[in-house]
Order: structure tokens, then C-alpha cells, then sequence
């Protein structure tokens, strides 16, 4: 896609980008520093989470923060960068992509999930 494209006139649109940091460009052009940030967080999450039992919306935020994250470390890892194509264009706001809407849509379900459904949260016996 070498034009952007508007899908919805004042609201939405697709305009192709090459992102080599993290949200709003932090970090660009350090791949392997973002990797191994990646790869950390993720296995903290998990040390985190393994100790619970978790409910349908703690387990289906967990799942979509997990799906994103790797579907942007993959980008960085085989393509160098992350490709980011969805524009609002009621706004001047960052452009991203459908990995960063899960990363996003997984942590407000985590914080609904602590804050209002805390009976998801049942602490393991091992």
C-alpha cells in the first residue's frame, strides 16, 4: 500500500508504516533491546499469572495481551519492524495496528478484571 486510504471520511483510515520501537516510536532502531524486553515482560506475566486460577475475563485479557505481544515481536524479529496501518483521523494520535488494539483491549480487560471481578483471582494450591 503506497497511498493512504480513507475508509471512513474524518474518522478512520490505512496508512502503511514501518515502526522499529515500541509505542510511539520509544526505543526506534533498538530491535534486539525490544526483543529482549518482549521476551521479559512476557515471562513475567507469566510468573505472575501461573499462580492463579484464572476467570473467562482475566483469562481472555491475559490471551489478548499474549497474542499481541508476540505478533509484534515476531514483526520485529523476521521484518526488522512493525507494521502499523490504522490512522484516526478525528485526531492526531499515534498510528498502529491490530496487535497493539489486543495489547490495549487485554490490559483494560486485566484492569476491569482486578478491579471489578476479583473472584477471578483464585490463588492455586500446589
Amino acid at each position: 500500500m503506497t497511498e493512504p486510504i480513507v475508509l471512513i471520511d474524518r474518522v478512520i483510515g490505512l496508512r502503511c508504516t514501518q515502526n522499529t520501537g515500541m509505542a510511539f516510536s520509544f526505543l526506534s532502531d533498538h530491535i534486539i533491546l525490544l526483543v529482549l524486553l518482549s521476551v521479559v515482560l512476557m515471562a513475567a506475566g507469566y510468573a505472575v499469572l501461573r499462580r492463579y486460577t484464572l476467570g473467562t475475563v482475566s483469562r481472555t485479557a491475559a490471551m489478548l495481551m499474549l497474542g499481541g505481544a508476540l505478533s509484534n515481536m515476531g514483526d520485529r524479529l523476521f521484518l526488522g519492524y512493525v507494521t502499523d496501518m490504522i490512522e484516526l483521523l478525528f485526531c492526531s494520535f499515534a498510528i498502529f495496528n491490530v496487535a497493539d488494539i489486543c495489547l490495549t483491549v487485554g490490559c483494560g480487560l486485566m484492569i476491569f478484571s482486578l478491579l471489578f471481578r476479583p473472584q477471578e483471582w483464585r490463588e492455586r494450591h500446589v
